[in-house]
């Protein structure tokens, strides 16, 4: 598809979705020696140092065996998709004991996903941050909701299901939109009071129900820096698995420069010109630092100093 391509999008497996429900067909291939896993211990993936230097790693793939002895139990197991004819699973391991100073030792090294996203080719990123999207859930669902009792994975652990009342769970992904306010050659960022000192983002707030995307966009302009938005522009998406958002990238046009922190949330909103971001985004100016190559605020606000 010809799109935006943000970090932790692009996952290239195929997802083989209409394979999950049987669970012969899932036991078969976590009994299938070909079969590999993506081991991820307290949200923290395993991966290896991979070939060019310079800091880039990779997942460290083990065999689907190894990684089930280690977990257990299959209640702990997610079937990703296929890479071709190769069943790729993922398996959810807790503890304070480091595995890979145990029965993973060798095999690789667990680090946070956040601070090693840049360094992991996209693909591997994007496969890494479905599973811990999705870990993250089961985390938060282990009981129903409708009648408080014990849940169980099903469908290679895409669903749980009551082992009481019988009602079926799925992950959520929360919308939130994130928008980069303008006004001619001008855009608007602001600043929350425990971010890194002197760094400036975009504007951001989650979907309510009931609204649209730009309805959303419009509200959220109005609530944290008092403007009135008169067209919204689509840019990307970006999946985030902190712990289970989608952040939707928007352009936000506005009727005037009337900014106000109006949201408890930002402690300061300032207005840019399309020169100061571009020599932000140099680490020129002193006091006003971009958001982290990673975020797609940053990607907003890169699109936008490229448009002039």
């Amino acid at each position: 598809m010809a799109t935006i391509t943000n970090t932790f999008a692009g996952n290239p497996l195929d997802r083989a979705s209409d394979k999950r429900a049987d669970p012969d067909w899932i036991k078969s291939r976590l009994d299938d020696p070909g079969s590999l896993a993506v081991a991820i211990w307290n949200g923290r993936p395993l991966v290896e140092d991979a070939p060019g230097g310079e800091g880039a790693v990779r997942i460290a793939y083990l065999p689907v065996a190894m990684a089930r002895e280690v977990a257990a139990t299959d209640q702990r197991a997610l079937f990703l998709g296929l890479w071709q004819e190769t069943a790729v699973f993922a398996v959810d391991l807790e503890g304070s004991a480091d595995p890979a100073d145990g029965p993973l030792s060798g095999l690789g090294r667990f680090e946070d996903l956040r601070g090693i996203a840049l360094r992991l080719p996209g693909p591997d990123a994007a496969i890494l941050a479905t599973a811990k999207g999705v870990f993250e859930w089961r985390r938060r669902h282990g009981f129903c909701s409708a009648c408080g009792q014990p849940t169980l994975a099903m469908d290679g652990g895409w669903k749980r299901i009551c082992e009481s009342c019988k009602t079926e769970h799925f992950p959520r992904t929360d919308p939130v939109v994130i928008m980069l306010p303008t006004l001619g050659d001008r855009c608007l960022l602001g600043r929350q009071a425990i971010w890194p000192k002197g760094m400036y983002s975009a504007l951001a707030g989650f979907l309510e129900p009931g609204e649209t995307i730009e309805e959303a966009c419009a509200r959220e302009v109005k609530e944290e820096a008092g403007l009135t938005a008169t067209s919204v522009t689509y840019h990307s998406t970006q999946p985030w698995p902190y712990p289970s958002s989608l952040m939707i990238g928007l352009f936000a046009e506005v009727s005037d420069d009337n900014a106000v922190v109006a949201d408890h949330e930002l402690e300061a909103v300032r207005w840019f010109t399309r020169t100061e971001i571009q020599a932000m985004l140099r680490n020129e100016i002193p006091d006003a630092k971009a958001p982290g190559a990673m975020a797609i605020a940053h990607q907003l606000i890169k699109a936008w100093a490229e448009m002039g």
